[in-house]
């Protein structure tokens, strides 16, 4: 049996956090993906130039880069902020920008990048002969998008979705250098008390290939989902 001196329940619970982190900072990019996919497929040249500058940005700056400038850039600006208020109004207010927000900020971020042109490509691969139906039929914008668009358009972006969410679930181990205990932090630290390296990253790369294998039978679930009515040609 293996001897984890005693750190079995705090890697667990590092695990337990590193899964809140990884589906909050999921739900935060496909948010943010299907706002930037409608902003850089707006007419308006302003949605346009403020999605393409965002994309550009975020996956232009490394992730380690962007969660360093989040974490203590993101709590100067706050204070800045709060010292202007105090100021000018005599408002006396405190945010403290703790490791866990900002890693789901962070990472919601530039996965909000990288969905946003998964969803682009997904709703241009919708056929445009099946709104123009729906219009017909009297449907306004917003039913047609829930019943006719995005129905469809989940069917092409679930293989992208499906891959941005795996390397999203191995971004999180980032969130150990801003101080978050997750699991990869927990084992870093009993890998040094207890000189065995090996015992403790083992096991983290276990419980991240369990959550990715859960991960990838749940996609393959939502694809059947919205596969039902198509086959593949033969």
């Amino acid at each position: 049996m293996i001897d984890l001196h005693g750190y079995g329940p705090r890697l667990a619970e590092g695990a337990l956090i590193t899964i809140e982190l990884a589906l909050l900072s999921l739900v935060l990019a496909i948010v943010l993906g299907l706002l930037t996919a409608s902003a850089k497929m707006s007419r308006s040249r302003v949605a346009h130039g403020i999605g393409t500058l965002y994309t550009t940005v975020i996956r232009g700056v490394p992730d380690l880069v962007l969660m360093m400038l989040m974490f203590f850039g993101g709590q100067i600006g706050i204070n800045m902020v709060t010292d202007q208020l105090y100021e000018r109004f005599g408002w006396d207010i405190f945010v403290n920008v703790n490791a866990f927000v900002a890693g789901v900020i962070t990472i919601g971020l530039i996965f909000g990048a990288y969905m946003g042109e998964t969803f682009r490509g997904a709703f241009l691969a919708v056929d445009s002969g099946q709104i123009e139906a729906g219009r017909a039929y009297g449907m306004n914008h917003w039913l047609v998008f829930r019943r006719i668009r995005f129905p469809q358009m989940m069917r092409h972006a679930i293989p992208g979705l499906s891959n941005n969410w795996m390397v999203l679930l191995k971004t999180t181990a980032l969130v150990s250098v801003i101080g978050l205990t997750d699991m990869v932090r927990v084992a870093a630290e009993a890998s040094k008390a207890t000189r065995e390296p090996f015992t403790f990253m083992i096991i983290v790369a276990a419980v991240y290939l369990l959550i990715a294998t859960v991960s990838e039978w749940g996609f393959a679930r939502l694809q059947k989902r919205y596969d039902v009515g198509y086959r593949e040609a033969d």
